[in-house]
């Protein structure tokens, strides 16, 4: 298995890695599809008010698929047997010691989405034509715990989509561009 991509760069010596996983699920409208994409909610410790995808960490004993379908029902009261599971993309390595294993997933439209309060602020799609678009992820850089960090940016009228999640985009629509 390929190393992860990602922030592994910004990582201390001795940072314990913890195993992640995400639903990437593309919902297919006949109109314009989407990928399905949460805002956490503001009071999280961590990562508050920030862009993700449905998912989380992945328990003892659960494998990726398990734990981001598990993840999305407790996040959005998704249905675990509605997605369609695809496969997965390369995992990504982040920041905060993350290793994020993406689940790729199609998903038909005519599913409610109920967000947890005590996790999600809302859940939104991204346009697949948006995703599709090469001129349309930038980078930008910050500083970041006294270093400079480049990111991938998505444009999106109401949310900020940076980091983790926007790279994982990045490499979605590498694949779906080159296939």
């Amino acid at each position: 298995m390929p190393p992860p991509t990602g922030d592994d760069h910004l990582l201390p010596p001795g940072t314990l890695i913890k195993p992640a996983a995400v639903l990437v699920a593309l919902v297919l409208h006949r109109d314009e599809p989407g990928v399905l994409l949460t805002q956490r909610a503001s009071h999280l410790n961590n990562h508050a008010g920030q862009v993700s995808f449905p998912g989380g960490r992945i328990e003892p004993g659960e494998s990726p698929e398990e734990a981001a379908l598990r993840e999305a029902f407790e996040e959005v009261a998704l249905d675990p047997a509605l997605p369609r599971v695809m496969g997965r993309l390369p995992r990504h390595l982040t920041g905060t010691g993350y290793e994020i294993t993406p689940i790729l997933a199609s998903l038909r439209p005519g599913f409610t989405l109920v967000p947890s309060p005590d996790e999600v602020e809302s859940a939104f799609e991204l346009p697949l034509s948006v995703l599709l678009d090469p001129a349309a992820p930038r980078r930008e850089r910050a500083e970041w715990k006294g270093r400079m960090r480049e990111y991938w940016v998505w444009p999106h009228g109401e949310h900020f989509i940076w980091g983790a999640t926007a790279t994982i985009l990045v490499t979605l629509a590498t694949a779906l561009r080159a296939g």
